[in-house]
């Protein structure tokens, strides 16, 4: 038997797999005795770094279109089986019994015969995206664009298609959305009522319906538009479509509009058009005088003469904070992160981040950075060829135990967001890493308890592991930040 492991790194053309069914692959293979490490993924920048840093960089260029397949093992024996295992699982294919119908291969086929109206949900590469979404438009659908890597200039003129055929472009880049009850992408089990929101934000999306399950409303519509669509170069196109669309739904009687900071004078535009509708509109725009999704809850929750709950959380049980701690948010959820750069920063000053409130703040590749830092995990830059931070925690849980083994002193801030299409249990293995890491941490937890994950399981897990649990990121973050000052 070898001393040392064994390696073996090779790329492949002509092979194709999605992200999540990678991620599978590389946890089934690491399961397996003798293997040290695993990377099974495409090879694009960011997951070649990964495989560098573990030792497997590839020899020779490789190309985004290609497969990386990279591991060590105990010996040649144990290296080899491996290898086969990564081979059968790439190319099982499930019983299939009598022959079947061919599916269709195109939109517009799929859509053919389909009940109308039918909604036509794209989750492909980018670059294939805009032919399928045209296709359903033509047809007279309206789409949920799942994609990202979409170009502005292609979302435009699909939104604009859409407005002259009378339907909705939600996206591209959309991951939340709620349709007549019937969660699509990263939504949650929130209860049906009369609260319909407009949302170019997804898990701020999620947030706030959460939060008004927690009090005992629910909504009628989530309707995502894309992190774009407020935007300069998009002018809220899809937005103005859907508030017009929720203006005409009987079953709403007030709409939310939740979205990342947005150009000025599209959000102007926008408020403009809103005061013209007949049901009620209240935004929840995140700005430096709006920072707060809690607050904008609270503030509908007045609209609608219900009570305030108090909103659900758990004590942490940490180890006393180090003098001089920073500030560290590590989140999957990009709104989220903006909302507690823009709570955190009048306290704190300067927060550096890869999706910084100024330009002169970008972190660009450097999530290690000292200081004050919060890392957006969901950005699109860092989630090319690998599934979302909401379903594969990998990159995050190497950043906490990086920040543990830099002995920087910090206060580390999460958000976990559960429901539908996030990780079925992210306490199994987030609770490890944090009694690992010993870090004072506060953990955001957005979900209700009808999620599959079910928010008071998460949260006691978490709680036990010594974090403090809150359901608003906004009353995480105050938390958080409480716990720096008793230190400054």
């Amino acid at each position: 038997m070898s001393d040392s492991p064994v390696r073996h790194v090779s790329l492949r053309s002509g092979v194709y797999a999605d992200s999540v069914r990678l991620m599978q692959v590389s946890r089934e293979i690491g399961d397996r005795p003798g293997v040290h490490a695993v990377v099974v993924a495409m090879a694009t920048p960011l997951n070649l770094e990964l495989a560098a840093g573990m030792g497997l960089a590839p020899d020779g260029e490789a190309k985004p279109d290609q497969l990386i397949i990279a591991l060590t093992a105990t010996d040649d024996a144990e290296l080899a089986a491996a290898v086969a295992a990564v081979d059968a699982a790439l190319t099982a294919r499930a019983d299939r019994g009598e022959a079947q119908t061919i599916p269709a291969r195109t939109i517009g086929a799929g859509l053919d015969g389909a009940a109308d109206p039918a909604l036509a949900i794209i989750s492909v590469p980018g670059p294939y995206a805009v032919a399928e979404a045209a296709d359903a438009i033509a047809a007279g659908r309206s789409v949920l664009i799942f994609s990202d890597g979409v170009p502005v200039e292609h979302e435009v003129a699909l939104k604009r298609a859409a407005h002259d055929a009378g339907v909705l472009v939600m996206g591209p880049d959309c991951g939340t959305a709620i349709v007549s009850g019937v969660a699509l992408g990263f939504a949650n089990v929130v209860r049906r009522g009369p609260v319909g929101l407009v949302a170019a934000s997804g898990t701020g999306a999620q947030q706030v319906s959460c939060l008004l399950d927690a009090a005992g409303v629910g909504v009628s519509h989530l309707l995502g538009v894309g992190g774009r669509d407020l935007s300069a170069a998009v002018g809220g196109l899809a937005t103005l479509d859907a508030l017009a669309a929720l203006d005409a739904d009987p079953a709403t009687e007030r709409v939310l509009l939740v979205s990342k900071p947005p150009e000025p004078s599209v959000a102007a535009r926008v408020a403009e058009v809103a005061q013209g509708l007949d049901v009620p509109v209240r935004s929840a725009a995140l700005s430096a005088e709006q920072p707060d999704l809690t607050a904008a809850v609270e503030a509908l929750l007045g609209d609608l003469g219900v009570a305030v709950p108090e909103w659900p959380s758990r004590p942490g049980t940490a180890d006393a904070v180090p003098p001089g701690a920073v500030l560290k948010g590590f989140y999957s959820g990009g709104t989220l992160a903006d909302e507690t750069m823009l709570i955190a920063a009048p306290a704190l000053g300067d927060i550096r981040s890869n999706t910084p409130l100024r330009p002169e703040l970008d972190l660009g590749t450097d999530l290690g950075a000292t200081g004050h830092v919060v890392v957006d995990f969901g950005d699109d830059a860092l989630t090319v060829g690998r599934a979302h931070p909401m379903i594969d925690p990998t990159l995050r849980l190497e950043a906490i135990a990086g920040l543990a083994e830099s002995g920087e002193p910090a206060v580390l801030l999460l958000d976990v967001v559960l429901g539908h299409g996030a990780d079925p249990d992210p306490a199994a293995t987030l609770v490890p890493a944090l009694r690992s890491a010993g870090l004072p941490t506060v953990v955001a937890l957005v979900g209700t308890e009808a999620d599959p994950q079910c928010w008071s399981r998460q949260a006691d897990a978490l709680a036990e592991a010594g974090a403090a649990v809150f359901a608003s990121n906004a009353a995480a973050t105050r938390y958080a930040l409480a716990l720096i000052g008793d230190q400054a």
